[in-house]
């Protein structure tokens, strides 16, 4: 028997949901004995992994705060709403004068710690089970680095250095596992630890084709191979891009692209890696909590909070005739595809599509999926791959794929420079509001020019990166500091 100990600022804000949880849910800083006895099988195995999948569906970890974060924050997303609800903090992250203690900075934080958590007990857990199917746990133990390699890639693209926790601890906490849980690594070395992740996982998943029923929503070795080449691209490890999307096959663009948006389309061919969500009325761990509901019209006819809306700027860049701007904006007085109409009365022009559930729209738990890695990227991140190593006339083709899927004419361009901000805009134009805008601007130099667009201040040196947490560097006591910028 093992007592597992979890930090405060690893537990704070917990929503848990799914069979292991009855070994998860514990107050921050409780000591919790857990018999491997209880959970040797196959399903109690298998109940820990879908706890982290049900990490995304918590409020914390994917709705509210991460939409402000990732998307209001932006030039693609207005906080939105009634002037006089700020919706907390979203006011002041949508125009950058948040600071340390803005709330959504910290849920974020504490949320993807909360995942990784998770991964970690799986992981600890596993070894000490001998009555599981041994290669359905060598695929567990895939699924488990997968997800913490991806919340670790959240952390540093967010945050920079983080501290790097990889395992559980004892009780007492030891000297050694304080300054893990606390102590911020480099950048570099984040990176190099999701790197190992990854590589594990490839070695541990199955391809994609060798799921079957429901396991299809589990991710796959083409998930890893592409998260990674994500990675690479984020360090500009151009080859390893090309290298590891090459290596991401059993895929494809699906024909329409507003389908993959609809409840027919979840988990399509160019699924990669998707959230999957149920919804429901009142049970939590079935749905993205308040996800649709918070973004969905507000006002006289409308039926939802309002915030996290599309800017005129995004409205105004995509060409006559993209496909993709219908599927990604609900307009003031436009009827959707369900029939349901949206009247010229709700408080704001525009809303965000890809949040909308036809049959979860007014309920707290919704059925719409979050879509975190579709093929499109891997085709987007292999042609901006090819374009910095001057390969550009290997790279329009792939570029073209993506707009002819939008119904839109070949690109003109043929220069790299031209062809570099070509890809810049349909990265923008194709991930709208899945949450990749931000790290997009920040690691590409737009963010101070496309800020300026949008009557923002972005300012060098110090919104490259969000605050540390204030309530992280109390706990830390010196052994962490804060980021650059004057938080």
């Amino acid at each position: 028997m093992k007592n597992i100990y979890i930090s405060m600022f690893v537990l704070s804000g917990l929503l848990f949901a799914g069979c292991a949880d009855d070994f998860l849910d514990v107050n921050p800083t409780e000591s919790i004995p857990v018999d491997p006895a209880l959970v040797n099988s196959d399903e109690g195995a298998t109940g820990f992994v879908t706890a982290i999948y049900n990490q995304f569906l918590g409020w914390e970890m994917s709705s509210f705060g991460w939409n402000a974060v990732s998307s209001i924050i932006t030039d693609d997303a207005d906080k939105g709403s009634d002037p006089g609800d700020a919706g907390g903090d979203k006011d002041i992250i949508d125009a950058l004068t948040y600071n340390a203690s803005t709330p959504s900075f910290e849920s974020t934080w504490n949320a993807n710690y909360a995942g990784i958590n998770r991964c970690n007990q799986a992981l600890e857990m596993f070894p000490k089970l001998d009555k599981v199917t041994p290669a359905l746990k060598t695929r567990l133990v895939g699924e488990a680095k997968f997800m913490r390699a991806f919340m670790y890639f959240t952390l540093v693209k967010g945050y920079g250095g983080v501290p790097i926790v990889d395992h559980l601890s004892g009780v007492p906490i030891s000297e050694a596992d304080k300054q893990m849980q606390l102590t911020r690594k480099s950048a570099a070395e984040v990176y190099a630890f999701i790197e190992k992740d990854l590589t594990d996982a490839i070695e541990n998943l199955p391809v994609k084709s060798a799921y079957v029923g429901n396991d299809k929503k589990r991710v796959s070795k083409g998930s890893a191979y592409a998260l990674l080449a994500k990675v690479n691209l984020y360090q500009k490890n151009w080859q390893k891009v090309i290298d590891n999307c090459d290596k991401v096959t059993g895929y494809a663009l699906v024909a329409d692209y507003a389908d993959q948006y609809k409840k027919e389309g979840e988990f399509g061919d160019e699924s990669i890696f998707e959230i999957d969500g149920i919804g429901g009325t009142s049970t939590p761990g079935f749905g993205i909590g308040n996800y649709t509901v918070s973004q969905a019209p507000r006002g006289a006819g409308g039926w939802g909070w309002g915030f996290n809306t599309p800017t005129q700027g995004l409205a105004d860049a995509y060409e006559a005739g993209d496909v993709r701007r219908d599927a990604t904006i609900i307009f003031r007085g436009s009827v959707l595809y369900d029939g349901t109409p949206v009247p010229s009365t709700v408080a704001n022009a525009m809303y965000n599509y890809k949040a909308y559930s036809s049959k979860f729209y007014n309920q707290e738990f919704t059925d719409t999926n979050l879509r975190y890695l579709r093929y499109a990227e891997v085709i987007l991140m292999k042609a901006e791959a090819l374009n910095e190593l001057g390969q550009t006339s290997e790279a329009i083709p792939l570029v073209n794929l993506i707009r002819s899927r939008a119904k839109i004419g070949n690109t003109p361009f043929t220069s790299q420079d031209d062809i570099r901000k070509a890809i810049y805009k349909e990265r923008r134009l194709e991930f709208a509001f899945e949450h990749d805008r931000w790290f997009d601007l920040v690691r590409t130099g737009q963010a101070q020019a496309a800020m300026a667009a949008d009557g923002k201040t972005f300012i060098v040196g110090k919104h490259e990166l969000w605050p540390i947490p204030t309530s992280f560097l109390r706990e830390a006591n010196g052994l962490s500091q804060q980021n650059p910028g004057g938080y």
